[in-house]
């Protein structure tokens, strides 16, 4: 999937800067930046969700995962039903089944299929959304500070879950924290936002050593396992 110069206004004020950016096939590209740098804008654009300029090509099925997965499952549906709305296409049976594949994808077992939301803890929930984006068949996954609401314990689970299925599906994934040290652990490439624009963009391992923005070093000085 490629972006190119989209921009983002929410009346006069610009939140998006005619933002470049390209994911490759098999790829999670790291989007990291301050609150209030644009990420989530982008995020939500690419998703369709905001009105932007500029051109997001190479992906028609794109789902975007949200930071609470409370606030995104619907509270009334059960896990199987809100992973099912995807496959309304198949048969029950081949509908039940393929929903108990996608639920076995993210590591739930298939007796998580009848439960709500609520009767889950913040991970199994945040993995139910994930089998969720996943029913749609996409062709770019974003993520947009998926572990962000989870409690510590639990954040390095989801960040090897999203590994995996990169390594399983090919699926590139766009990935959005504010967090420095989950996008290196995660991504392959990183971009760095600030004021709206991207700053920086290179490898992951390349762009952590040796730093070429100011903004991307400063944000490495404020993460001390990051330091150099």
């Amino acid at each position: 999937m490629r972006i190119d110069d989209l921009t983002v206004r929410y009346g006069a004020f610009t939140a998006v800067d005619k933002v470049t950016l390209e994911i490759p096939p098999g790829r999670i590209v790291g989007l990291v930046g301050e609150s209030g740098s644009g990420k989530s804008s982008v995020a939500r654009a690419v998703s369709g969700l905001v009105p932007h300029t500029g051109s997001v090509t190479g992906a028609s099925r794109i789902q975007m995962i949200f930071q609470d997965p409370y606030a995104s499952l619907d509270p009334r549906m059960r896990v199987g039903d809100s992973v099912g709305e995807a496959l309304l296409h198949l048969p029950r049976r081949a509908r039940a089944a393929e929903v108990t594949r996608l639920l076995g994808m993210v590591s739930l077992p298939p007796e998580t299929a009848p439960s709500y939301p609520r009767e889950l803890s913040g991970g199994q929930r945040q993995r139910v959304a994930i089998a969720r984006a996943l029913a749609a068949d996409p062709d770019l996954l974003v993520a947009d500070e998926i572990t962000s609401a989870l409690d510590v314990s639990v954040q390095g689970s989801i960040l090897n879950l999203i590994r995996s299925l990169r390594d399983r599906t090919g699926l590139p994934i766009l990935f959005i924290s504010h967090n420095l040290a989950v996008v290196r652990y995660v991504c392959d490439e990183i971009a760095v936002m600030h004021r709206g624009r991207v700053v920086e963009h290179g490898p992951t391992v390349d762009l952590v050593s040796s730093p070429a923005d100011p903004y991307t070093r400063t944000l490495l000085e404020a993460v001390p396992r990051l330091r150099r």
